[in-house]
């Protein structure tokens, strides 16, 4: 919707928007009760209407930090966005229950129905980034009948308090669980964390679009950038990485293996920290009625106890081999071309098609930035996104446009230095240390290989 919004804003393109599900929102349609967004709600969304009251949390996990919108607020924004911006601009036809089955067919998957349509652009194809929520994914292992076992979707309707809980998954969605737990008074020693690989996490304090943040903000970029020119090996660069707050992890005697790019406050961090039973034997295999088989061994469990899915793997994007151009003939592929932003990336794409003629050029400023899975895919996902920016600095009005965008929060958070002598040396910092970051950081891919 963020692309349909900026197309709509800007052109008198029209656009069909094929939807399976049955109201705005796509995967937000198929989330737990207890979700929120994990960065601030100032800069999700579309374009051209705020999401929440750009505020501060006033209580829980997130005290003291932007506000993050909750599943039921971003579904109902979506409905509103549909409702008041796209439907009455005469522009957008929206067929919900629709599955597109190829070459300008789709079909309601009410009626049967079936429609033909006719790009005159293009077809705009946003199925290369997929989701998998534990409400609509297939578990990987095997489960015993009888086994206690539910997506996370389904623990607020637990009725009566189980022997003890299973959290299976070690992302966020998994530490969503186990936050949702603790909150409503789950002693820690009830739960136990299959986390098949420790994560790194991004701290939310450092990624709060507002000017007093502005030196968690913009200064741990500039520390980013300097950890980045300085490290001597991957392993180096992460330890500085976590030294100046980029980066966290659950336990400090244990290196991640994996990035997902998910983002935790202070609180939280701590909170899962009190959680002391986390099994480090890979992936689960079988869940039976006594014993659950992971990868590297088996721990015991009872009919007692409550299983709780976390194992599905959020937004799957391609792999780097797998990634295809975003801008083909008669087709726009959207994908990621800013670092943690999908919103942001779709009004730019959207933006970018309208602006420019040539696919040459649009593809120059809209490579593909890598999503993240292991830890050292930070490294390619950073430098193809330094690339993206430092293109992207040599058109004056597409620097003026995501300057005035909402959903970029940093730009201008960054120009907000001009004039405070304290700010513009920590922006003097970060550009003066990305070019020497990119260069160390493709001979550390390099020797990496």
């Amino acid at each position: 919707m963020a692309f349909a919004d900026v197309i709509v804003q800007e052109s008198d393109l029209d656009i069909i928007i094929v939807d399976m599900h049955g109201q705005p929102g796509g995967h937000w349609n198929d989330a737990y009760p207890f979700v929120t967004l994990h960065q601030p709600s100032s800069f999700y969304g579309v374009s051209s209407l705020p999401l929440g009251n750009d505020g501060l949390a006033q209580q829980g996990f997130n005290e003291g930090l932007g506000e993050l919108a909750t599943g039921a607020e971003i579904n109902a924004y979506f409905e509103q966005v549909m409702q008041t911006k796209m439907l009455p601009s005469g522009q957008v036809r929206y067929f919900p229950k629709c599955r597109y089955t190829g070459d300008g067919q789709f079909e309601s998957m009410l009626t049967g129905q079936k429609y033909q349509v006719t790009a005159d652009k293009r077809t705009v194809d946003t199925t290369s980034l997929n989701t998998a929520v534990p409400s609509t994914h297939t578990p990987s292992f095997t489960i015993a009948e009888g086994v206690r076992f539910m997506p996370l979707n389904d623990l607020t309707k637990v009725t009566s308090p189980p022997e003890g809980f299973v959290v299976v998954g070690g992302g966020k969605t998994g530490a969503d669980a186990c936050l949702w737990l603790l909150e409503n008074g789950v002693d820690p020693g009830s739960i136990s964390w299959i986390m098949p690989r420790d994560a790194w996490w991004l701290n939310r304090a450092n990624v709060q679009p507002r000017e007093e943040f502005f030196f968690a903000t913009i200064g741990t970029q500039a520390n980013q950038f300097e950890a980045a020119a300085k490290a001597t090996s991957m392993d180096d660069l992460f330890d500085r990485l976590a030294a100046c707050g980029m980066l966290q992890r659950l336990d400090p005697a244990v290196r991640p293996s994996m990035f997902h790019a998910a983002i935790l406050s202070d609180k939280e961090l701590a909170a899962l920290q009190t959680i002391n039973n986390v099994i480090r034997m890979g992936r689960v295999t079988e869940l039976g009625l006594h014993e659950i088989t992971l990868e590297k061994g088996s721990i015991p469990t009872s009919p007692e106890h409550l299983h709780v899915d976390c194992s599905a793997s959020a937004i799957l994007g391609p792999s780097m081999a797998e990634i295809k151009p975003i801008f083909q003939e008669g087709t726009i592929l959207p994908q990621t071309i800013r670092s943690y932003q999908p919103a942001f990336s779709a009004a730019a794409i959207a933006h970018i098609e309208i602006a420019y003629d040539n696919d040459e050029i649009k593809n120059e400023l809209c490579r593909v930035v890598p999503l993240p899975n292991h830890d050292r895919d930070w490294v390619p996902m950073t430098l193809v996104n330094m690339a993206n920016a430092k293109r992207w600095s040599e058109e004056p009005e597409l620097m003026q446009w995501q300057k005035d965008n909402r959903l970029n929060g940093f730009s201008a958070l960054a120009a907000s230095a001009e004039g405070d002598p304290e700010k513009m040396a920590v922006v003097q910092k970060m550009f003066a240390n990305m070019m020497p970051a990119a260069v160390n950081l493709m001979k550390l891919m390099d020797s990496n290989d």
